[in-house]
């Protein structure tokens, strides 16, 4: 396993749910500490200024966030199962049957009403998060007290994976793999000043970059992320929106924002003139906290570089090592390059 494979795996292997990033700050400020200086804001966000040999005409921010999807406890029954709801999107139907993990590490699978005592009305309607729980083999909730309370986190209960050409599977590849990537960046040499902000609660609101934003008061600000592939069978060409093996992509705009249209065309020409393999992200669907830096303060200008992921949101999401590894690439060239537009 490489090095930075390795950090992936690392950064996955933690739990981080919005609003309870401990874990995965603690993490990264160890591993980028020796290389800038670090500090962290009343909401949670770490800060690190990355001193190079010149300041350059542009004070540009790089973002990735530490949050992951996943679980928040509701209340305990009197049966001690734990009803929950989710924290971020996630589509129910990736839920049930799920190993999950409480915050704590106690272990615990999500269940639902059997399928044969369900109506016929129930089989056929996708169902509702309300109607699931998290069975940790409690015997009443007395005992379930012992080890959980509503406020408790979960998250997926899931392995991380090398397998097939290149590829990985994990839960939280979203953003960890965003996170990974501005490490690794943090950790070269750098010709120019530059600030990486690792972010807490863009999964609930996206608001922790905006926070970070206003303190840092970036000209330019690259949102890192992971965005969804359809790149899999049944699914037609022209709405694939971006391709695993293809490269990091960039987006002109989405659900929450429209892109800087000359850091767009720029960063695609920077990725060209340097030979790494950049695509398009051809759908405005989605969103990340470009909206949030882009409004914060005076404003910034702002772009996004994406990972095509398949199954995101979910335990078994998938990016490619490749295109993480061309992502890092293009991060350094920009770093250098975007600062003297």
């Amino acid at each position: 396993m490489n090095k930075l494979v390795q950090l992936l795996k690392d950064l996955c292997q933690l739990d981080g749910v919005s609003g309870a990033e401990d874990q995965v700050r603690e993490y990264i400020k160890a591993q980028v500490e020796p290389y800038c200086e670090t500090a962290t804001d009343n909401r949670g966000n770490l800060i690190c200024y990355k001193k190079g040999a010149a300041a350059p005409k542009n004070k540009v921010m790089f973002s990735a966030h530490m949050d992951e999807v996943g679980f928040i406890i509701t209340k305990i029954d009197s049966d001690g199962f734990l009803r929950f709801s989710t924290v971020g999107g996630i589509d129910s139907r990736v839920v049930i049957g799920k190993p999950v993990r409480l915050e704590n590490g106690t272990p615990g699978v999500v269940g639902t009403k059997p399928i044969h005592v369900q109506t016929a009305e129930e089989k056929d309607t996708p169902l509702k998060i309300s109607e699931m729980y998290i069975d940790i083999g409690a015997a009443s909730k007395e005992d379930a007290l012992k080890y959980v309370q509503p406020g408790d986190r979960a998250v997926f209960a899931s392995d991380f994976m090398e397998f097939g050409s290149g590829r990985v599977k994990a839960k939280a590849l979203d953003d960890r793999a965003g996170c990974a990537a501005l490490i690794a960046l943090l950790q070269q040499d750098s010709p120019v000043d530059y600030t990486v902000v690792f972010t807490v609660c863009e999964e609930c609101g996206k608001m922790g970059a905006g926070n970070a934003a206003y303190s840092v008061e970036p000209d330019i600000a690259v949102a890192v992320e992971v965005t969804a592939a359809a790149d899999v069978s049944g699914v037609d060409e022209l709405d694939q929106i971006c391709i695993q093996g293809q490269g990091p992509c960039l987006s002109f705009m989405d659900g929450g924002t429209i892109y800087d249209r000359r850091l767009f065309k720029e960063g695609l020409a920077i990725a060209a003139r340097h030979s790494i393999p950049c695509q398009i992200k051809t759908a405005t669907t989605g969103g990340n906290e470009s909206h949030d830096v882009q409004t914060a303060a005076a404003g910034a200008r702002v772009m996004a570089v994406s990972l095509p992921g398949r199954y995101i949101h979910s335990a078994s999401s998938i990016i490619k090592v490749g295109d993480l590894e061309h992502l890092v690439a293009l991060l350094a060239v920009y770093a250098n390059e975007l600062g003297n537009l």
